[in-house]
């Protein structure tokens, strides 16, 4: 993490600088020609010019420092605007979310150093698919690359590909002409130096060396892969919902691991994104489910959670969430919600049950309620308003033993149900 912070420290600069001077309500005029509108966060000229000047920088140096910041996440943009991620704002304290954001970086290295024109596209592109292999041949070797070692690697590697992407046209079509005679060591070249610019390896004297950061780098990748490919209950390839359906009845620790390989198959972003999106729909199972994996994806879904505090389906959850997040204490997570909150998911909760679960376990269910007495805890439902009061409260009469609480509870079913007092 120190080398990564290192690393970025120009980013994080311009980054910091951006937010201090440019966010609303600093009185320094943000949002008047700050931006050039192309749907990409690239700084306009008046904004480079003044950035260069109160940095001491070239302008050249600002735009390629910004879009290192945008590459590593430290620059969220949407739409025209462009604002501090949740990498800058924990930068300091958080050394994951620091070598998130330098592996974001080491992912697009191939446009932190763009190939030259004079390259053929297709080549480029096959090339940027052989660099894995490489970088795993570099590990291995554990020291100095010589760049013919690479070269003859490279080469059979692009052999390979092109092997695998042949198609055999149906019926009389020419014969393709793959790129052959593309000469390889320009683009070995290109592909190294990019390497080299973003802190992945050294490149010297025709020989390439792993930097520290990118030897971490590569393992973590080569980890992923292997975590993947272990996957105990074979959910890696399925939607959200039809994986949190295969963690249903798996013990919590198998549970973890499933959610660890499903994640290493997939974009952290796209990923958190349909676990929410599993999360809010009709099966409360779902919900708690989704949110014990965003536990496992830890800081990089924490601004998407805290939006979904803001959704009265999510809230109780992603609040208890964001609370484990900050550090509190398992056993006083609970206290951040208000009476009503814990009602409501308890109700959720309850749902839950009641559709997976077996009668005793919604009688011990009863138990977690923070209200007192069963006529308390039936009044603050009713109260509440869970679309699942009615089922919730059905259920709970028909599996509890006491017959004179169980026509209670059945009672104000009924009484719900038909909207009464």
């Amino acid at each position: 993490a120190r080398a990564a912070r290192q690393g970025l420290a120009a980013a994080v600069r311009v980054a910091r600088w951006a937010d201090t001077t440019l966010s609303p309500g600093n009185g320094n005029g943000k949002g008047h020609g700050t931006g050039a509108r192309d749907g990409q966060g690239t700084l306009s000229d008046a904004t480079a010019h003044r950035a260069a000047a109160d940095l001491d920088l070239s302008v050249g140096q600002v735009r390629a420092d910004w879009d290192t910041a945008r590459l590593a996440g430290l620059v969220e943009v949407h739409g025209d605007i462009a604002r501090p991620g949740w990498r800058l704002r924990v930068w300091d304290r958080d050394d994951t979310a620091v070598l998130r954001g330098w592996v974001a970086l080491f992912d697009a290295w191939s446009l932190v150093h763009p190939a030259p024109e004079s390259l053929e596209p297709a080549a480029v592109a096959e090339v940027v698919e052989a660099v894995p292999q490489l970088l795993s041949f570099c590990q291995l070797m554990a020291g100095p690359v010589p760049a013919a070692q690479l070269l003859d690697l490279l080469d059979q590697r692009v052999a390979e590909l092109r092997a695998e992407h042949c198609e055999i046209p149906y019926g009389p079509q020419p014969e393709p002409v793959p790129p052959q005679d593309t000469p390889l060591l320009p683009l070995l070249d290109w592909a190294l130096a990019g390497l080299a610019a973003v802190g992945a390896l050294t490149y010297a004297d025709e020989h390439a060396t792993l930097t520290p950061l990118g030897s971490w780098a590569v393992w973590v990748k080569l980890e992923q892969i292997c975590v993947a490919a272990q996957s105990p209950a074979g959910n890696i390839e399925v939607a959200a919902e039809d994986m949190l359906r295969g963690c249903a009845r798996l013990r919590p620790n198998a549970a973890r691991a499933e959610y660890r390989a499903w994640l290493a198959a997939r974009d952290v972003g796209n990923a958190v994104t349909e676990l929410l999106d599993a999360a809010r729909g009709e099966d409360a199972l779902l919900r708690g489910l989704a949110f014990e994996a965003l536990r496992v994806v830890g800081a990089p879904a924490e601004p998407e959670v805290r939006r979904a505090a803001g959704d009265p389906h999510l809230r109780a959850y992603a609040l208890l969430w964001l609370a484990e997040y900050e550090g509190a204490d398992p056993e006083d997570v609970h206290t951040v919600l208000t009476r009503e909150e814990a009602t409501w998911l308890w109700v959720d909760t309850a749902a839950a049950v009641a559709d997976h679960g077996e009668a005793p376990l919604l009688v011990r269910h009863l138990e977690s309620a923070v209200q007192p007495t069963v006529p308390a805890l039936i009044e603050e439902v009713r109260a509440v308003g869970h679309p699942r009061t009615v089922q919730v409260l059905v259920a709970l009469a028909a599996a509890h033993p006491d017959p004179a609480l169980a026509k209670a509870v059945r009672r104000a079913a009924f009484q719900v149900h038909t909207g009464g007092a």
